[in-house]
């Protein structure tokens, strides 16, 4: 089903742009199905935007937007920017709630008239202030593999950052979905020895062509009992409903296992495991504005890209489902909008 949309006009601080690519999420999939109890219908997803600027805000032209550029939109495209989450560069953890690229209500009047719902990438304009866009730089390999960076990429660049992943550190990598490769690239080309860890053996070539140096089943249990122990920090990126204790065992004291799929179920910790062991358990959400600049320039110069699959708009329904499997291909999938009519 298509609908019509009329973007807000184009104010001082905006860009507008055509969108060439937007890629799917499993966040995406979580809304359509309103898994999480919040999705007001109907719903456009898409926050994995790339496209050529069109229209530029005088305020915008002066922060070095302009038209022919080519730019990318994540997954916030609001905040309030007064708060000391956005004064450090965190809007993802605005005091005032952040508004989201698509199924956000508009309350800080820069992403249109307040009280409206936002309109996702699955279109073929879009218009943003420019503070929340990102700049892809020139001379970009493959552009519609920027697409997934905007979310996927910063997802797992975001807490590589804020945990100093570098060069010896033993990083785990649970699940090798779209997430989780670009988990293993972003920490392997930071000098990080990564360990890839998933269900079955199904992935491990795929793992280790992202850059793992070890590949561990789950489902193996010898090979949990030998793994014990030997990780400073498991970054999981299983969306699905699951079992994170036993990869809280892999950890080394002082370890961290790190939270970013969105499950639906509550976790479950045995207390004793992390109390023990000085054992910390956390969360990340996407990353601010800033870093995400700097994720799709590291990403650019090192050229780490996700494995992608570009669709017309008559497959979404066949990506999501597949997404809704299990994605056992790995690839994210992004939409050429020029299909979208």
């Amino acid at each position: 089903m298509t609908i019509d949309v009329e973007r807000h006009a184009v104010g001082d601080d905006d860009v507008s742009f055509d969108l060439a690519y937007c890629g799917i999420c499993h966040t995406d999939l979580h809304f359509a199905m309103n898994d999480l109890g919040n999705t007001r219908y109907p719903i456009v997803p898409g926050h994995e935007l790339i496209g050529t600027v069109t229209e530029v805000g005088k305020n915008a032209a002066s922060r070095g937007f302009a038209i022919g550029d080519v730019v990318g939109v994540g997954c916030i495209v609001d905040s309030c920017l007064a708060c000391k989450y956005c004064a450090s560069n965190e809007e993802q953890y605005c005091e005032a709630g952040m508004t989201m690229t698509y199924g956000g209500e508009t309350k800080h009047g820069r992403a249109g008239p307040n009280g409206q719902i936002t309109v996702g990438g699955y279109s073929t304009k879009h218009v943003v202030d420019s503070r929340f866009a990102i700049k892809i730089p020139k001379g970009v390999d493959d552009l519609a593999a920027c697409a997934p960076l905007m979310c996927a990429g910063i997802t797992l660049f975001d807490p590589i950052k804020a945990f100093g992943v570098r060069e010896g550190m033993r990083v785990g990598v649970a699940g090798i979905g779209g997430l989780g490769q670009m988990g293993i690239k972003i920490a392997a080309a930071l000098g990080a020895e990564v360990t890839a860890i998933s269900r079955t053996n199904a992935k491990e070539a795929k793992a280790k062509a992202a850059g793992a140096k070890h590949f561990i089943a789950s489902s193996d249990a010898e090979a949990m009992k030998n793994a014990a122990g030997s990780l400073d920090l498991i970054l999981d990126t299983v969306s699905a409903s699951h079992d994170s204790e036993p990869y809280a065992a892999m950890l080394d004291k002082k370890g961290t296992l790190c939270l970013l799929g969105l499950q639906t179920a509550p976790v479950a910790v045995n207390a004793t495991q992390f109390v023990f062991n000085r054992i910390a358990v956390t969360g990340s959400l996407i990353g601010g504005i800033k870093n995400t600049q700097e994720m799709i320039d590291f990403c650019v110069e090192k050229k780490l890209y996700p494995e992608i699959k570009i669709i017309d708009a008559k497959e979404i329904p066949e990506a999501l489902k597949n997404l809704n499997d299990g994605n056992d291909a790995g690839v994210r999938y992004v939409i050429d909008c020029k299909t979208i009519k």
